[in-house]
């Protein structure tokens, strides 16, 4: 058993309603991967995930709920990525073009916009993304 205080956090979405839906969904088992854009690790000056890691999952509280640890990690384009990963994501999608609408419309938010300012970079289908699979080991 790992102590999960010691664990680097893994953040899903910002705090409010995306992150409780995404939260519950690794909580239910059935978010087994996540995306993010490389760009987004490179303005947070964060290492890329790697197979291993284990972090704590934290909720919209702040509030550590579960230890996962990543199993695969790919770099991908926007335009390559598969219908397989966007079910994986567990938020219901069923097609590539529903997974990629709704990344965009995420990475194109108000929030993101404030929280990378002049960094955030619009998607393009060469936009470069970290794909990651993971397991949830512990629910907290």
């Amino acid at each position: 058993m790992n102590d999960a205080s010691s664990l680097p956090i893994a953040e899903f979405g910002f705090p409010g309603p995306l992150r409780d839906q995404l939260v519950a969904a690794i909580l239910e088992r059935t978010k087994t991967s996540t995306t993010a854009r490389v760009s987004d690790y490179e303005f947070d000056n964060e290492a890329l995930p790697a197979v291993g890691d284990r972090r704590a999952v934290v909720d919209s509280d702040g509030r550590r709920v579960a230890i996962i640890e990543t199993t695969a990690v790919a770099i991908a384009r926007v335009a390559d990525v598969d219908v397989q990963h966007a079910i994986d994501e567990g938020e219901g999608y069923v097609t590539v073009a529903g997974w990629r609408a709704a990344h965009v419309e995420f990475w194109d938010s108000a929030e993101m916009h404030e929280y990378l300012g002049e960094a955030n970079a619009a998607v393009t289908d060469d936009t470069e993304l970290v794909l990651e699979r993971f397991r949830m080991v512990e629910l907290l």
